[in-house]
């Protein structure tokens, strides 16, 4: 066998270990990325109807009362009468009497019966959260103009006896400056900014009283909906753990944290104390890890990283507790979190927040223990979230049964509630019920949102009263452990990036406010006739006319379907779709809130999915964008016949009217979005004629409705217009993709008649015209590397420089056509890193020549920018990606080739240099360079911060959603550490200096061998 032979039977023992090496990348880029898809079981509540409506009946006006003389009760009262006195007519004069019958046992529940007329209502009832429960019926009677007498009889206690809100808008501050921007992603709500100072007393008591009537009066409104508990936000904020190692161990003495604690619990103390004098429980809510600086010094120190596995570090937690308890005994326990956390929640200049450390199902488990502990001792609670979102190996107990019981079997203390979302990931429409809420031996409740966040902060209609019902009903009869809700009136997402929509303080508020009180009347009786609910929160609000509410009520049935069919794309909503280990959520076009997204990878996704529902899935997902439209027109067409003079107000049927405006503005705007993406990723998919001529109408249409809605609605505080510009980015990028297609078709011809021009150069004359040199040079050393040293001996100067030229030329030309010429990042990224890979084996190589490795480099290079070109070149960049996020098969040839060719640049590398400097030196030399290539970039990279830089290249490239990094941050959502470039460039100095050792002469016959080449290329007139 000739070296020759054997040459090329190693060459091609070479490419089939780096194709098989590109199929193993190429298979763990697809098991990365674990896009697929499932059914999902919906929930199926009962159509929505609009209750019949009589005329309204005036309240008499309650002019004898005798009722016990507690503040709790008087509290009722006055809601009782304030809703008289607020009624457009009153009828007559009433007496009511309340009785507290006696008991052996204290009692809790709250049934009670209700007697007489409508002349004389007496009330008995056995405890006195009965007798005010029948006081806030009445008032809401009469704010439904119903009779007062249709609640005559007796009623069982509430079926949920613990009814949570969150804290709605109590301190904070509707200052439009905050919302003008529209683009504050922030979690933290400010409560309380204005009250809490940095510096001595920290506190400005005229702010605090301000925010005292705020709550005061937030509890008044709780409590007429059926309310009974509130969850506080803070904890570490008040505690001065006096009671770990001594006192002065976590705070020493002298450190305003302690001082802080103290002012602030001294200041809220009152709050708490007049919840539990109205009967409403109060639990402290809290991420964990809650921290402070000093605080996560001194578990750092103590316990040499924060373990929280170890039972120990919980008891610095639990004497925060017991110091909280024994000084504020109104608390009634603690709400925790262990799946959100961090800057997003923290609020700037503020000493106090939290981090994503209890990831284990040990470290919960512990956790749990020591807090039930502590509460079982204390005669409190502990409410535990299994909200999480794919963090660490508890990051899916949400959804996941297993992982449901891996965390929580067995912990079954009585003093320990398990709260959980109703819907199988966060609130939105077309998530299956959460199935997680009928397992587990734990005490249950259930979380609802009235100001649905990701439905654009409850600025549409949007009545979920037959959602809830079905839910709660389906739910109870699987798990008699459950026995309450958390209704969120405020909560949830960004506070400042939505409507200025504050619960009881500014925006119209009173459109979510439906959701609030058809929660709490479900967790009472769950079989409450919610049409009914929905009538009486119209009369309450807008109109007591039965034609008004009657309009207003048959918009509200149809305000479901706008929501789930403007909002999603059903294809794709009512499937469970899973990417990179995480369950995306349904409406990811929106991603989130008011972001109308332009990337790729979710846009190309989600139109396979509705390509793959059913044969005419596209024009399914399309019409259902109109039929919203539809819907809407037809709310508007219901609330605007209806006689002004009804209304209680101008304002309110303004601000009706408004909202249902901007509402069909929005699922405009939106339904050509729809069409047009989706038209996009059809002529992606088919490259049909057709499909491209659909999305430039479609485009058409969109950018004037998206400059119309700009125009109308950008700076509005109350309708606010959505956040636009992911989408342009996405448009601009797509109006490019045919045009970088024609030039990725002109560039492979060019490459491609290189390539062609090089292998007849081979073998025949044609090696003698200009060019075919070079040509023939980067063919043989591309395929056969052993041979770059004499396939560019004897070349002309023009052929030399052309062996530089071509490639390089043709990289940047395929880089750039690539990214649309959008993206400058990219390129700066790649051709630096080949400059300096290219920079580094010249001043290795030094005397001698470059021409044969830049040959088989250059060569390789070509082929592998045919590669990319050919991909182009059918629909442009969007096609490129298109087929990489939707079609495995594509990917992994695609992938496979590709990483072979890009090794084989490396292997030519060093096998055209093996020629001149031995096999070792060579590997040296090539080792050296790439590790150069590697680390100067990733320390640019690293300087420049991992997110900021992802984040400019995303921007550019648009690859991944444009808000992930407004609000979560890329390497946040898929797990990147800060320190990746770093340990990147380290990776390359380690390949670097090994390079360099591997480089350098090892004896004399190194050194013999090195100048006897030099010498012969000299001598050749191949020096540069």
């Amino acid at each position: 066998m000739t070296r020759a032979t054997r040459r090329g039977i190693l060459a091609v023992v070479t490419v089939v270990v780096l194709l098989a090496l590109g199929l193993g990348v190429a298979v763990a880029v697809g098991d990365a990325l674990g896009i697929r898809t499932e059914p999902a079981e919906q929930m199926r509540p009962a159509e929505a109807v609009a209750a019949s409506v009589a005329d309204p009946v005036a309240p008499p006006d309650f002019t004898r009362l005798d009722v016990p003389d507690t503040e709790r009760l008087t509290v009722a009262v006055e809601a009782l009468t304030d809703a008289v006195a607020s009624a457009s007519a009153r009828s007559g004069e009433a007496s009511l009497t309340v009785t507290l019958l006696p008991t052996l046992r204290p009692e809790t529940a709250d049934g009670y019966t209700l007697e007489g007329d409508a002349t004389a209502l007496r009330i008995s009832a056995l405890s006195e959260a009965g007798a005010t429960r029948a006081i806030y019926d009445l008032a809401n009677h009469v704010r439904a103009a119903l009779p007062v007498t249709d609640l005559l009889g007796a009623h069982e206690p509430s079926r949920l006896p613990l009814r949570m809100s969150d804290l709605g808008a109590v301190g904070v501050i509707p200052d439009p400056v905050e919302w003008e921007v529209g683009d504050d992603y922030s979690h933290a709500s400010k409560a309380f900014a204005a009250v809490v100072q940095p510096d001595p007393p920290y506190i400005d008591e005229a702010a605090l009283a301000a925010a005292y009537e705020d709550f005061d009066g937030f509890l008044r409104q709780s409590l007429a909906n059926g309310v009974n508990a509130v969850a506080w936000p803070g904890f570490v904020e008040f505690v001065t753990f006096d009671g770990v190692d001594g006192g002065t161990a976590v705070y020493p003495e002298g450190d305003d944290h302690r001082d802080k604690a103290l002012a602030l619990r001294e200041a809220f103390a009152p709050f708490w104390e007049r919840a539990d004098e109205l009967g409403v429980q109060v639990f402290l809510r809290t991420d964990m890890l809650a921290l402070t600086g000093p605080l996560e010094r001194y578990l750092t120190d103590r316990f040499g990283s924060l373990d929280t596995e170890n039972p120990e570090f919980w008891d610095v937690y639990t004497a925060g507790l017991d110091e909280l308890y024994e000084a504020v005994p109104a608390l009634d326990g603690v709400l925790i979190r262990i799946g959100e956390a961090g800057p997003v929640y923290d609020v700037g200049g503020w000493d106090y927040y939290s981090a994503l450390e209890v990831t284990t199902v040990d470290a919960v488990r512990t956790m749990l223990g020591a807090f039930t502990g502590q509460a079982e001792a204390s005669d409190r609670e502990v409410i535990f979230r299994t909200w999480s979102v794919g963090v660490g190996a508890v990051g899916d107990m949400h959804t996941n049964d297993a992982s449901y019981e891996a965390v929580l079997d067995g912990i079954d203390s009585p003093a320990l509630i398990v709260s959980t979302k109703y819907t199988l990931g966060d609130f939105y429409t077309w998530l299956p019920l959460n199935h997680t809420l009928e397992q587990g031996e734990q005490r249950r409740i259930v979380e609802f949102q009235s100001r649905r966040e990701f439905e654009n902060f409850g600025a549409f209609p949007n009545d979920l009263g037959p959602q809830y019902q079905g839910a709660l009903q389906q739910l109870l009869a699987a798990n008699d452990r459950i026995e309450g809700v958390w209704v969120w009136t405020q909560d949830g997402g960004p506070w400042r990036a939505g409507p200025m929509s504050l619960y009881l303080k500014s925006g119209f508020w009173q459109l979510y406010e439906l959701n609030t009180q058809v929660a709490a009347a479900l967790a009472q009786d769950p079989d409450a006739d919610v049409a009914a609910i929905t009538a009486g929160w119209a009369r309450e609000w807008f109109s007591d006319d039965p034609e008004t509410v009657t309009a207003i009520a048959e918009a509200m049935t149809l305000s479901r379907e706008a929501i789930a069919q403007g909002m999603y794309i059903e294809q794709f909503a009512d499937q469970r779709v899973f990417a990179i280990g995480l369950e995306p959520p349904p409406m990811m076009w929106i991603f989130e809130w008011d972001i109308l997204t332009g990337d790729s990878a979710v846009l190309d996704v989600l139109y396979a999915i509705v390509r793959d529902s059913s044969s005419d899935g596209v024009d399914a997902a399309i019409a259902g964008g109109e039929d919203a439209v539809a819907a809407v027109e037809k709310m508007r067409e219901l609330v605007t016949e209806t006689d002004a003079a009804t209304w209680h107000s101008a304002g309110m049927r303004d601000a009706f009217v408004g909202t249902l405006e901007y509402e069909l503005d929005t699922l405009r705007l939106l339904a050509a979005y729809r069409a047009m993406i989706l038209h996009q990723g059809e002529w992606h998919d088919t490259l049909s004629p057709d499909a491209y001529a659909a999305w430039d109408a479609d485009r058409a249409v969109y950018e004037d409705l998206a400059a119309t809605h700009l125009e109308r609605y950008e700076g509005d505080l109350d309708y606010p217009a959505f956040n636009l510009t992911a989408a342009q980015l996405g448009v601009e990028r797509a109006e490019r993709d045919l045009t970088m297609a024609w030039l990725a078709r002109g560039l492979l011809v060019l490459a491609a008649a290189w390539v062609v021009i090089g292998m007849l150069a081979a073998r025949t004359r044609l090696v003698a015209k200009p060019g075919a040199a070079a040509a023939r040079a980067t063919w043989i050393a591309s395929t056969r590397p052993w041979r770059a040293r004499e396939s560019t001996l004897g070349m002309l100067e023009l052929d030399r420089w052309l062996l530089l030229i071509v490639p390089v030329a043709l990289l940047v030309a395929t880089r750039a056509v690539q990214t649309s010429f959008l993206s400058w990042t990219h390129l700066a990224v790649i051709i630096g890193a080949w400059a300096v890979f290219a920079l580094v084996l010249r001043l290795f190589l030094w005397k001698r020549s470059p021409w044969p490795v830049i040959a088989a480099v250059g060569g390789v290079v070509m082929l592998r920018c045919i590669l990319t070109l050919f991909a182009l070149s059918f629909t442009g960049p969007g096609g490129y990606w298109f087929a990489f996020w939707t079609d495995p098969v594509l990917r992994t040839v695609y992938i496979s080739v590709a990483f072979a060719l890009f090794v084989w640049v490396f292997v030519a590398a060093g096998w055209a240099l093996a020629a001149q400097v031995r096999a070792r030196r060579a590997t040296g030399f090539v080792l050296a360079a790439v590790g150069a290539g590697l680390t100067i970039p990733a320390v640019a990279v690293g300087i420049a911060g991992l997110e900021a830089a992802l984040t400019l290249w995303n921007d550019e490239m648009g690859l991944l959603p444009w808000g992930l990094s407004r609000i979560l941050g890329i390497t946040t959502y898929l797990e990147i550490p800060d320190a990746t470039p770093w340990a990147a460039a380290a990776f390359g100095a380690v390949l670097l200096v090994v390079g360099v050792l591997l480089a350098l002469p090892w004896g004399r016959r190194d050194g013999a061998s090195t100048d006897t080449a030099a010498r012969a290329e000299a001598s050749a007139g191949t020096e540069v």
